[in-house]
């Protein structure tokens, strides 16, 4: 027969049992990594899968080793030409190394969200407002760089910076949209220009032939009159060759000089 006291013990036991495997047992998924701490001294990253740990003894710090994207804040930006505008991107990063990551800084997602914002500053505000605009990748590159290499000795990776929008003050925008403007008047003359060029080549050319050929611009008349025809004007007007004329004129001329 079980005693109380018997019982007593059984439960407690049972209860300590529970609270052992409760603080003994962490489960890890398998983006997850685990930086164990023994009595405040690194042992190393585990995981994914059934990790056990020592009550009281072990510590365990949880890093995800998934892709994070950050948005970076918009930054104050006057660039070298003295332009201000704002500049915000997005940046891609992980944690390479588990342990670096937790014991080399105190919260390194932090930490890589401020070096961004002062990256981001200090890259846009070296180059001229055209560069930023036009020579998007180059900059996205040169942050990349600089960021990845500043967040190594944490254990992160900085895989990918975009720049994602540029604001520019109203009256920036206006000059730009003015400049935009003017430019393609600019082309449009261009163009105009070079199709008269073209144009006036091609008729030099045709006279040239029809000097070689004169029968070529009667054939030209009778075009003419067909296009002319084809419409549903009532008045026709078209030329006449000269030509046609010269026999009455030369029987004129022979008649007065008789």
């Amino acid at each position: 027969m079980i005693t109380d006291g018997l019982m007593i013990t059984i439960v407690t036991g049972l209860v300590l049992l529970l609270f052992f495997l409760a603080s003994a047992i962490r489960i890890l998924k398998e983006y997850e990594r685990g930086v164990i701490f023994r009595l405040g001294r690194v042992i190393g990253a585990k995981g994914p899968g059934l990790i056990i740990l020592i009550p009281i003894i072990d510590k365990m710090v949880k890093v995800s080793l998934r892709l994070i994207a950050m948005d970076v804040d918009p930054q104050d930006v006057i660039t070298r030409d003295n332009v201000s505008l704002e500049v915000n991107a997005v940046i891609y990063y992980r944690a390479m190394d588990p342990v670096k990551a937790v014991i080399e800084v105190e919260n390194y997602m932090y930490a890589t969200s401020q070096l961004a914002q002062t990256t981001l500053r200090s890259v846009c505000g070296q180059a001229e407002l055209d560069e930023l605009l036009s020579e998007r990748e180059k900059i996205n590159s040169r942050l990349q760089e600089i960021l990845d290499t500043q967040t190594d000795p944490w254990g992160i990776k900085v895989s990918t910076v975009e720049v994602k929008q540029i604001d520019l003050p109203p009256e920036m925008q206006r000059a730009m949209a003015k400049q935009a403007e003017a430019e393609r008047e600019r082309r449009a003359k261009v163009i105009n220009a070079e199709g008269e060029f073209q144009a006036a080549g091609k008729l030099a050319e045709a006279a040239t032939i029809i000097r070689e050929h004169p029968m070529a611009l009667q054939l030209r008349y009778l075009q003419t009159l067909r296009e002319i025809s084809a419409e549903s004007n009532s008045t026709t007007v078209f030329p006449i060759p000269i030509d046609l004329f010269k026999p009455f004129l030369s029987l004129a001329e022979k008649k007065k000089s008789e």
